[in-house]
């Protein structure tokens, strides 16, 4: 049900391929953090800008170093220049990322940062992450305490444990991208971080989807 390619949270008409961290040497070059599914495909769909596509950059690739890449923005020729950008997302246009085969395929990057919401609508939470452990797509869920099924989830009541989703058809039944909102199934421990007797989930949750 989705494309490993990106796996952070798109802004509008631009989607985030990474974020500059750091700074290395003298020469400009800076320390990328990339959500692309091979990190140095950062580069591969033209050039990258910040969220607001103020500034445009060629990225060139150099290296990689504990766990970041090291690259080149076109026209940052100093470690001034180069730590004035530390913290600036990477984006691109969404037009420039390939399509999806069919509308319940989604990039990770669609994903990051949705709400979610019990089957009663009330706010459980918020995406943070999407990972495959090998068995399938699980998103990582922040939770909130319950609130009124229109307001958006407060940062200032965010519990600290996080919880997993089986990213399937079963368990998400529906996905509302332009309302920044997905739909979790009313499952026994589903949404529970240590559910009391460590009741399971029902077999299916965990399958795979299947059609309609």
């Amino acid at each position: 049900m989705t494309d490993p390619g990106m796996n952070d949270r798109g802004m509008g008409d631009r989607v985030r391929l990474g974020v500059v961290v750091g700074v290395h040497g003298v020469r400009g070059l800076v320390r990328i953090k990339s959500f692309t599914g091979q990190p140095e495909d950062i580069a591969a769909y033209g050039p990258v800008s910040d969220e607001a596509g103020a500034r445009t950059w060629r990225l060139t690739v150099t290296g990689q170093a504990k766990g970041v890449l090291l690259a080149r923005l076109e026209g940052v020729d100093d470690r001034t220049a180069a730590e004035a950008l530390k913290g600036t997302p990477l984006c691109v246009p969404r037009s420039a990322l390939p399509p999806m085969d069919d509308e319940e395929t989604f990039y990770h990057a669609d994903l990051i940062g949705l709400t979610v919401r019990r089957a009663d609508d009330t706010v459980f939470g918020r995406v943070t992450a999407v990972h495959d452990f090998g068995a399938g797509d699980m998103l990582e869920v922040r939770p909130h305490e319950a609130g009124p099924p229109d307001e958006p989830p407060d940062e200032a009541r965010t519990v600290a444990q996080t919880v997993m989703v089986p990213f399937t058809r079963t368990v998400v039944p529906r996905v509302d991208l332009p309302g920044a909102c997905l739909w979790v199934a009313d499952l026994p421990g589903l949404l529970d971080p240590s559910p009391p007797g460590g009741e399971p989930l029902p077999p299916e949750a965990g399958e795979g989807a299947t059609d309609d």
